[in-house]
C-alpha cells in the first residue's frame, strides 16, 4: 500500500504551490483533481489511497493544491478571475519545478487540463480525462438553475452532504461523508469556494478542442451528470479514444475503479494491465437495525436521521478495533470483512451491545469464505451467503455458518445450534448456529 510522501513547495513566479510525488512507475503523470480535497487530507480517505496505490504500479504522479487551495499560496489579484489560466500557470510551473519534459495530464478538472494540453503541445505526452468535460454540466441549464446550484453548494459546503451528488453508491457511507466534510473545511470557506465555483462554472473550454494535439482519453461513468458533454466533446479531439463505464460516481476513487484504473493502464502504457490475484479469504460480516421502519415511523425523520449518525459512528468505531474493513454502510447496517472469523465474531457481539445504549437492537450474519476485490466492493458467493445468514437472524441474534464455527472451534466461543436452513440463490442446505450471550 502507498505510504504518504512529504508535502513539499514549488517557488513559482505566481507563488507557493504544495505538491506531493507518488509512486515510481515508468509514465510520469501530472494530476489535476477537482475542488473537492487538499493533497494534505487524501491519504486519510482509504478508498483513494487504495486508487494512488494502484496508480503507482504504472506511473510516478504528482498531485498539487492550485494557488487558493489548501496548502498553496493564495492567488495573486490578478489571477482572481482567470482561473483555469492560473491553474494552467501552477501546472507549468510544477512540471518546470521537477525537471520533467512531458507529462500525462490526468484528472476530473476538464478545463485545466484542456487548455494545459491545447497551449503546452510539447510538454503534453497524453491527456486523460476522468469523467469530466470542457464545461460544467451546469453550462446546460437555464441561469437560474445555475445560480441554484451555487447556492446549494454553499449551504451544503463544508457538511458532507454532497455525497449524495458526487458518489451515489457511497451516499450512506457516514466515514466518507465525515472525510469529505472535513476535506471541504480545509479547502476553504463556503463564500470563497462560491466565488471561485461560480468562475469555474462559467469556463468553456470547447473553442480549445481542436488544438489538443496528444492522444486524448475520456473515460467516464454513464450515470455522470457530464455523460452527455462528454460525448459531445470527444469528436473535437483528432483521435480520441471514449471509454464509458457502468455507474454514476463522479469521484474517481469511489465504487468500482478497477476498470477506469484498467482503461488509463492500458491507454498510457500501450500494455494491459497485468491482474494479480483479486481473490481472499475472509470472514463477511452483515449488520441490520431490528425494525428500522418502524423506528423512524415512530420518531420522526430528523430524530431517526440523527440516530443513525450515531449507530454509524458506533459501528466504525467497532469495526476498527477489531482490525476488521468497512466496505459499505447498507442504511440501517454495515457490511465489513475480516480476516480472522474470531474477531469478526467479537465485533458482531461488541456491535450489539453498544447499539443498545441507542435504544436499538441489531441481527448480524457471518460467513468465511473467498471473496472477489471489487475496488472498494466485495462480492462472491461468500458475500451473498454473509447476507442470507444475517436475514435469518433474530433480534439481539449474531447468527454464523457452519465454516464459522468450525474455524474457531477451541476458541472458548460457544454456540447454540438453529437447525438446516435453505438460503435463497445458495445451493444445498446449510447449518446456522447463533453465537451464545
Amino acid at each position: 500500500m502507498a505510504e504518504a510522501p512529504e508535502t513539499r513547495i514549488a517557488e513559482t513566479p505566481g507563488g507557493r504551490v504544495a505538491y506531493q510525488v507518488v509512486g515510481d512507475g515508468p509514465i510520469d503523470v501530472l494530476v489535476c483533481h477537482a475542488p473537492l480535497f487538499p493533497i494534505d487530507h487524501m491519504w486519510d480517505e482509504p478508498s483513494l489511497v487504495r486508487f494512488l496505490d494502484r496508480l503507482s504500479s504504472f506511473s510516478r504522479h504528482v498531485w498539487f493544491d492550485p494557488r487558493g487551495r489548501g496548502a498553496s499560496d493564495r492567488p495573486l489579484p490578478y489571477a482572481e478571475g482567470r482561473f483555469a489560466e492560473a491553474i494552467t500557470d501552477d501546472m507549468l510551473a510544477l512540471v518546470d519545478h521537477l525537471g520533467w519534459e512531458q507529462v500525462a495530464v490526468v484528472g476530473d478538472n476538464g478545463a485545466p487540463q484542456i487548455l494545459f494540453a491545447a497551449s503546452h503541445p510539447e510538454r503534453t505526452k497524453a491527456l486523460v480525462l476522468l469523467n469530466t468535460s470542457a464545461r460544467a454540466a451546469f453550462r446546460r441549464d437555464s441561469s437560474e438553475a445555475w445560480l441554484t446550484e451555487l447556492e446549494l453548494i454553499r449551504r451544503r459546503w463544508g457538511t458532507g452532504d454532497s455525497l449524495e451528488q458526487l458518489a451515489p453508491s457511497a451516499a450512506g457511507d457516514a466515514r466518507l461523508r465525515r472525510w469529505l466534510a472535513r476535506s471541504q473545511r480545509l479547502l476553504g470557506t463556503a463564500d470563497e469556494m462560491y466565488w471561485r465555483n461560480q468562475a469555474a462554472f462559467a469556463m468553456d473550454m470547447r473553442p480549445a478542442l481542436p488544438s489538443v494535439q496528444a492522444p486524448t482519453l475520456f473515460v467516464y461513468r454513464q450515470g455522470v451528470r457530464s455523460s452527455t458533454l462528454v460525448r459531445e466533446d470527444a469528436p473535437h479531439i483528432k483521435g480520441a479514444k471514449v471509454v464509458e463505464l457502468p455507474g454514476e460516481d463522479f469521484l474517481f476513487f469511489v465504487g468500482d475503479t478497477g476498470p477506469m484504473l484498467d482503461s488509463m493502464e492500458e491507454f498510457l502504457t500501450g500494455q494491459l494491465p497485468a491482474h494479480h490475484s483479486d481473490r481472499v479469504l475472509a470472514t463477511v460480516l452483515f449488520t441490520d437495525i431490528v425494525g428500522s421502519t418502524e423506528h423512524a415511523s415512530r420518531i420522526g425523520d430528523r430524530r431517526w436521521k440523527e440516530l443513525l449518525v450515531a449507530h454509524d459512528a458506533l459501528l466504525g468505531a467497532e469495526v476498527v478495533r477489531f482490525r476488521g474493513r468497512m466496505v459499505k454502510s447498507t442504511g440501517d447496517g454495515v457490511l465489513a470483512t475480516f480476516d480472522g472469523p474470531g474477531r469478526a465474531i467479537r465485533c458482531a457481539c461488541a456491535i450489539r451491545d453498544s447499539v443498545r445504549s441507542l435504544g436499538l437492537d441489531t441481527r448480524a450474519g457471518l460467513h468465511t469464505g473467498e471473496i472477489e476485490l471489487r475496488g472498494d466492493d466485495v462480492a462472491g458467493v461468500a458475500v451473498h451467503i454473509g447476507a442470507r445468514v444475517s436475514a435469518l437472524a433474530g433480534p439481539g441474534e449474531v447468527l454464523v455458518s457452519s465454516t464459522v464455527k468450525d474455524l474457531v472451534a477451541g476458541s472458548g466461543i460457544e454456540f447454540e445450534e438453529r437447525g438446516e436452513h435453505e438460503l435463497k440463490g445458495v445451493p444445498g442446505s446449510w447449518k446456522l448456529y447463533a453465537v451464545s450471550s
